[in-house]
């Protein structure tokens, strides 16, 4: 039997991208897992879908992660169909670039309230119910690291996830829960390609030493790590899944 099975996952923002190769993975591994969307349903069920035909277990939820009630509700029903939580992972997230100069008051605040004010609310959650044991995994960005123009906003909701990961991890001593966070570089998913010429995203993949972008399945690799036993020794970590670029 897998050292995994009948565990379970909530991953947020799992109908596409980065999320939905994370959802895939922990099924694989043997954790039935919550799909996680805000307004695409059809895409969630098609994760669930082929989730079930590789023989994994999986169900779709609604929760908009910037409300608290919504993130509640979550909580509420994954305690209700399976009992209780083992593995949070905050994938849920938007971009938005400009200058600081040019910051529209709208995009500052959807930035935050989905990359900080959601993954807290979360976070938040499953401080008090997840199972002894069990595993938290934020998501950061390289861009932390990369300090580039135009990714202010950006890079300061996601330094904000850093420093609350490695504080959370304090605050669950004794649960023998680990709390870190991985932060991927320029990775091949919508969220990124979206707005980019081909010659951007050509030098962009050339920056890193191993000379490619990342895909959706090395950062999965990289939360599926996290999130099983060999990872159990890591806590109030960020894992810069980058391919070298910083």
């Amino acid at each position: 039997m897998n050292q995994n099975t009948q565990k379970v996952a909530i991953v947020t923002g799992a109908s596409r991208g980065i999320g939905a190769a994370v959802a895939k993975r922990l099924a694989r591994n043997g954790f039935t897992v919550v799909v996680n969307y805000a307004g695409s349903a059809k895409a969630a069920e098609a994760v669930v879908g082929e989730i079930e035909a590789a023989g994994g277990t999986a169900i779709s939820a609604q929760a908009d992660v910037s409300k608290s009630a919504e993130v509640r509700r979550l909580f509420d029903t994954v305690q209700e169909v399976y009992g209780g939580l083992d593995v949070l992972v905050n994938n849920a997230g938007v971009m938005a670039l400009a200058n600081v100069a040019d910051l529209k008051d709208e995009d500052f605040d959807r930035l935050f309230a989905i990359n900080v004010k959601g993954s807290y609310n979360t976070m938040r959650e499953a401080a008090t119910r997840i199972r002894e044991g069990g595993r938290i995994i934020n998501f950061s960005s390289s861009v932390v690291g990369l300090l580039q123009p135009g990714y202010a906003p950006y890079a300061a909701t996601k330094a904000a996830i850093e420093a609350t990961t490695m504080v959370l991890a304090r605050e669950l001593r004794g649960r023998r829960v680990t709390v870190n966070a991985i932060a991927p570089g320029p990775t091949a998913t919508d969220l990124f390609l979206d707005g980019k010429s081909p010659e951007l995203v050509d030098r962009l993949a050339k920056l890193a030493p191993l000379e490619r972008l990342g895909t959706p399945d090395d950062i999965a690799a990289a939360v599926a790590f996290l999130a099983g036993a060999d990872g159990g020794w890591v806590n109030g970590q960020v894992l810069r899944a980058n391919g070298g670029i910083v």
